[in-house]
């Protein structure tokens, strides 16, 4: 029997995520029915990209559509958590890019809202949900490949200028909630996800400007040191790739088991071979490189069925939550450096 398809309204554009969110959702089956953004040069990018889709109803309206099941957003930073709530308390459920909120107080407001509502709030954790090095690398380790992951190293660098213009809410601390509670939420879920931790402790985390002191409440630097039940890992987070680099940033994650390890090199390659998506895996049976480009991608699929059958195959609401959570207090217990 088919499946009814999910109806989603994409509402708060500022980011270009919303683009990739959008398209793996109607490639999953969603329907894209409307779209607004109260920045008419955001909604007119989308509705260029989506050309179907309809553009003349505002947030409230949308919000009050009964046929339509979900929202996705990539609303400015410190605008997510507030659209959230009011999506569920609409009756649908929401889902934004990362970071979902700026504040704890958001996050308890969304907390209460879950429960309350039944509805769900996830964050699309792009690097772990819509890459397929990742993706490959869950698998192996769920089948044992290297043992037990007692550390994890992430490593997420960004390129600031050159490519893409940013923003002035980029740089304006309030609204994108710092650089632990953004960059680094990737770098915390997979710590969590892969070495099977409910939760951890920020044991100790610094945040610093190097190379942008006109930008006041700007940070290009920070670094996190987790531990979790039976694991421990590092993150560093930056804005400090060079022009040179043949990408936006040299994004990579190591992961050491009991009998075995794996490096990702997830969108650039050291040693030459083109593209990104390079598995590096050494274990008791030896050396293997993988091309795991090809690596498919359930999450959508996945995430649409819970969406029908209330389920949480996709990714849990609780660890959405303690992601989120930890990014926050990341940020809040930060040390910065002069």
């Amino acid at each position: 029997m088919n499946q009814p398809a999910i109806r989603f309204a994409a509402i708060g554009l500022a980011h270009s995520h919303i683009f990739d969110m959008t398209q793996r959702l109607q490639g999953a089956g969603a329907e894209l029915v409307a779209c607004w953004d109260d920045d008419a040069q955001n909604l007119a990018a989308f509705a260029a990209a989506f050309a179907s889709v309809e553009q003349v109803r505002p947030a409230a309206a949308l919000l009050d559509d009964p046929t339509i099941d979900l929202v996705v957003s990539a609303a400015v930073h410190d605008e997510r958590a507030a659209l959230g709530v009011a999506a569920m308390q609409h009756g649908k459920d929401f889902l934004c890019t990362k970071p979902g909120f700026t504040t704890l107080t958001q996050l308890a407001e969304v907390r209460r809202v879950c429960a309350q509502s039944g509805r769900r709030y996830t964050v699309y954790f792009g690097e772990r949900f819509g890459n397929p090095a990742t993706v490959l690398a869950g698998e192996l380790v769920r089948a044992g490949a290297i043992g037990r992951v007692v550390h994890t190293a992430g490593f997420g660098p960004h390129r600031l200028f050159g490519r893409v213009e940013r923003p002035a809410w980029v740089f304006q601390r309030a609204r994108y909630g710092g650089i632990l509670n953004d960059l680094a939420s990737h770098q915390i879920d997979q710590f969590l996800y892969f070495t099977g931790s409910q939760t951890a402790e920020i044991v100790a985390a610094t945040i610093a400007n190097h190379q942008h002191r006109d930008l006041t409440e700007f940070e290009d630097y920070g670094e996190v040191l987790l531990r979790g039940e039976r694991a421990t890992g590092f993150i560093r987070v930056d804005w400090l790739s060079p022009a040179g680099l043949d990408t936006w940033g040299d994004v990579r994650l190591f992961l050491l088991g009991t009998q075995g390890a794996i490096e990702l090199r997830k969108t650039w390659d050291i040693q030459g071979r083109s593209g990104g998506d390079h598995l590096f895996l050494v274990n008791n049976e030896g050396e293997r490189y993988i091309d795991a480009a090809a690596t498919p991608l359930p999450f959508m699929d996945d995430y649409l069925n819970d969406l029908r059958q209330r389920s949480e195959n996709a990714v849990t609401q609780a660890h959405v939550l303690q992601v989120s959570e930890l990014a926050l207090r990341a940020q809040e217990f930060a040390s910065s450096l002069p």
